[in-house]
């Protein structure tokens, strides 16, 4: 059975999308490789739990792209929830000990919480058909080669991407499935 099928509304379950979630000011957080390893860390708990499947992702020095399928709640909470729940906390821990002025910048108004590092709405796009979600795959696998960012000159060489998976199959961070799978 295809996991392509037309959906409408909010994230589906068991359906792929394209997810993009941005640090609040498009500030460079991610540019840190521990910020980094905090997304991975969830991510991978996310996977082990059978939680969600990764089938493509990019982390960028301000935002993050996916190519992912929610599988089932964690508990009460969606793992898109779950994911930006844990990340900001890990960011926050992380910045009341190393780096107290810059967790100042990231202090929040509102009622439900104290600190944002996610921007709120991430987008969420179904991907309805192989061909779409390729073109995604290669769009997030491009982006730190792009001269905006400039990050590395060959995609693959890109630590913090899927690229290095479908160009040579390692997995360096146990997180991935082949969309083929």
């Amino acid at each position: 059975m295809s996991i392509f099928h037309k959906r409408q509304g909010q994230m589906d379950y068991n359906y792929p999308y394209f997810y993009t979630d941005t640090i609040c000011h498009f500030d460079h957080l991610l540019a840190d490789d521990h910020f980094k390893m905090i997304v991975i860390n969830s991510l991978q708990y996310l996977t082990q739990q059978k939680l969600i499947e990764i089938y493509g992702y990019v982390i960028m020095p301000n935002h993050i792209h996916l190519i992912w399928n929610m599988l089932k709640l964690n508990g009460k909470e969606s793992p898109a929830a779950s994911f930006t729940k844990f990340t900001a906390h890990q960011f926050r821990k992380h910045l009341i000990t190393h780096s107290p002025n810059l967790l100042k910048k990231y202090r929040s108004i509102k009622e439900d919480r104290n600190y944002q590092f996610w921007k709120r709405d991430p987008l969420a796009i179904p991907l309805s058909s192989e061909g779409i979600l390729i073109q995604k795959l290669d769009y997030i696998h491009e982006n730190p080669t792009k001269e905006k960012w400039n990050l590395c000159e060959s995609i693959e060489d890109y630590t913090w991407s899927s690229a290095g998976f479908y160009e040579n199959g390692i997995d360096n961070f146990k997180i991935l499935t082949h969309f083929r799978d």
